[in-house]
C-alpha cells in the first residue's frame, strides 16, 4: 500500500528523528531535552541538541510523558487575593524557578475564604498537578492539609504551625525591630499599631515582635495600643485609623502590619485634618511596587518577593524529584526603607530647634 506523502509530511517528529539527524542515541537526545537530566551531557552538545529539535519542530508529548514518569510538570499555585500587588513578583519569582527546571504554574485566587482554598486544591489535585505552592494558608489550617494530602506542599510568604510543610517565609521579626528602632530614633515614643489578622502567620508574627521589641526599647504605655485588622487592605487601615482616633489616646506614630493597611490609615488621618508625617508618622511593611509614589512616600520594610517566589519553586522541585526529603523553612532577610512618611514628632522637632538656636548663639 503506497504511503500518503500529505499524511507523512505533517507526521511529528519525534526523539528519533532527531537521533537520526545527528547520529546520537535516542536517550542521549532524550537526557539533553529533560531539564531534570540535561546535567549528564555536555553544554555544547545539549545546545546542538537543542537548535536540532527547534529545527524539526519537536515538542515533547506531554501525554506519553504523564504516563511514563506520573509527573505533569504542573505546579498548583493558590494565592488568597489576586489584585494584591505583593503577589505578582511572588508569582513570576515561581514561575521563573519552575521554568529552569521545565515546570509550569497554574494558578488560582481564593479571595481569603478557606473553603474556596480547599475547592481549588482539590480541584488542581484532580487534574493531576505534581505539588502545591500555597500563599493563601492561614496558621492552623486544617482544610488545606486536608485537600492537600500526599502532594508535596511549599508555602510562600506564610506559614502554617505544622513545621512538616516547607516554607519561604521573611523575618518578620527583624523587619519590626527595624521599624521601631527607625522611629525611636527620630524621638518617638508614643507608638500604637495596626496589626493583621492574628490567623495568619505575618499577622501574628508581626504583632508579636511589635510587642516584643516595645517593651525592649521601652516605648509606649506598659499595654501597647493595637488596633486588629480582619484582612490586610485600605478598607481596614481606615477602619482601624478611626478606631484609634476614637481612644482618645495620644500617639505620634503608627506601626502597621503591611502597606496596604498603611494607605488607608493616612486617607483617614487626611479625612481627620491630620497630617501624615507633621503630626503623625506611619510606616508599613512589604515595599509593594509603587510605595515611593504614595503621598507622602511611605516608610516600609523591603522584602524579597521575587526571590522568595524562586526559593519556593525550587523547594518544591527539590520535593518532587526527591533530592529533599526533609521540610525546609527558609527566612529570607528585610531592610528598612526611610521614606517621607516619617519624621521626628512635633515636640522633638521643637526641641531640636531651640537646641540648634542656642548652639548657634553660644558662638557668637
Amino acid at each position: 500500500m503506497k504511503k500518503n506523502p500529505k499524511s507523512s509530511a505533517h507526521k511529528r517528529p519525534t526523539l528519533k528523528d532527531i537521533a537520526r539527524d545527528l547520529g546520537l542515541h535516542v536517550s542521549t537526545i532524550s537526557r539533553a531535552l529533560n531539564p531534570e537530566t540535561r546535567h549528564g551531557v555536555s553544554p555544547g552538545l545539549a545546545d546542538k541538541i537543542r537548535r536540532a529539535s527547534a529545527r524539526r519542530g519537536y515538542r515533547p508529548n506531554a501525554a506519553a510523558y504523564n504516563l511514563k514518569t506520573n509527573r505533569s510538570r504542573i505546579v498548583g499555585v493558590v494565592i488568597p487575593d489576586i489584585t494584591d500587588p505583593v503577589f505578582p513578583p511572588i508569582i513570576r519569582g515561581i514561575e521563573d524557578g519552575l521554568a529552569r527546571h521545565g515546570y509550569v504554574a497554574v494558578i488560582a485566587n481564593t479571595d481569603g475564604n478557606a473553603q474556596k482554598e480547599a475547592q481549588v486544591i482539590d480541584s488542581m489535585r484532580g487534574r493531576g498537578v505534581d505539588g502545591l505552592i500555597l500563599a493563601s494558608v492561614l496558621r492552623h489550617d486544617r482544610d488545606a492539609v486536608t485537600a492537600a494530602e500526599g502532594l508535596p506542599v511549599v508555602t510562600v510568604s506564610r506559614r502554617t504551625d505544622d513545621t512538616d510543610y516547607s516554607s519561604v517565609v521573611h523575618d518578620e521579626d527583624d523587619g519590626v525591630r527595624q521599624v521601631l528602632t527607625h522611629l525611636a530614633s527620630l524621638g518617638h515614643r508614643n507608638i500604637v499599631t495596626i496589626a493583621g489578622p492574628q490567623t495568619i502567620s505575618t499577622g501574628y508574627n508581626r504583632y508579636s515582635s511589635y510587642v516584643h521589641h516595645c517593651e525592649r526599647l521601652k516605648l509606649g504605655a506598659a499595654q501597647p495600643l493595637a488596633s486588629f485588622a480582619r484582612a490586610f487592605n485600605e478598607t481596614e487601615g481606615e477602619r482601624c485609623a478611626e478606631e484609634l482616633l476614637a481612644t482618645g489616646r495620644k500617639f505620634t506614630a503608627i506601626v502597621c502590619a503591611n502597606d496596604r493597611l498603611a494607605v488607608g490609615v493616612v486617607t483617614t488621618l487626611r479625612r481627620h485634618g491630620i497630617d501624615c508625617p507633621r503630626d503623625i508618622s506611619v510606616t508599613g511593611f512589604n515595599d509593594m511596587p509603587l510605595c515611593d509614589r504614595l503621598y507622602p512616600p511611605l516608610t516600609t520594610v523591603r522584602v524579597q518577593h521575587h526571590r522568595a517566589g524562586l526559593e519556593a519553586a525550587e523547594a518544591m522541585v527539590g520535593i518532587i524529584t526527591k533530592s529533599v526529603t526533609t521540610p525546609r523553612h527558609i527566612v529570607l532577610p528585610v531592610a528598612l526603607v526611610a521614606r517621607e512618611s516619617t519624621q521626628p514628632p512635633a515636640a522633638v522637632r521643637v526641641e531640636r530647634r531651640l537646641q540648634t538656636h542656642g548652639n548657634r548663639a553660644s558662638r557668637k
